[in-house]
């Protein structure tokens, strides 16, 4: 993949934002970093175009988010479907986990992200936005 030139202010914005990821975010690196998760190689809130993903694996072109409460509000889930357009048109899919998802059951959001790598079409494995989604590692909902 080219690399495209990344302006000073979004580079300084991104190593700010892994200096001060959430806890969601930092217990997801911890099975992301370093080829942990089936070989693959994410990076960390990583610049790409004028906006910056919060993993990403250029290799499997897969963009995991990882969500707060704000994200909850309507503005918030336009402007989030407008930034998923944007990576999807360059050929990345987008999988939205809530802080929630990750706290409470990172086991699965580990193994949601291992089979959307593993799948050459875009996954329908995003869980809901609020309640529910509990999933065991089977896949069967609990």
């Amino acid at each position: 993949m080219p690399h495209n030139e990344v302006d000073r202010i979004q580079r300084d914005r991104a190593k700010h934002l892994r200096r001060t990821m959430t806890r969601a975010e930092t217990l997801l690196w911890r099975h992301l970093k370093a080829n942990r998760l089936a070989g693959l190689g994410f990076r960390r809130q990583s610049p790409m175009g004028n906006y910056i993903a919060d993993f990403v694996s250029h290799s499997c072109k897969l963009v995991v988010e990882v969500d707060g409460e704000s994200h909850d509000f309507e503005e918030r889930i336009r402007h989030d479907a407008v930034r998923d357009q944007w990576f999807s048109s360059r050929g990345y899919r987008v999988l939205r986990f809530t802080n929630d998802d990750v706290i409470k059951n990172l086991e699965g959001v580990v193994i949601a992200i291992g089979l959307a790598a593993e799948q050459g079409a875009p996954p329908s494995l995003t869980l809901p936005r609020k309640g529910g989604g509990n999933f065991s590692a089977d896949g069967a909902e609990s």
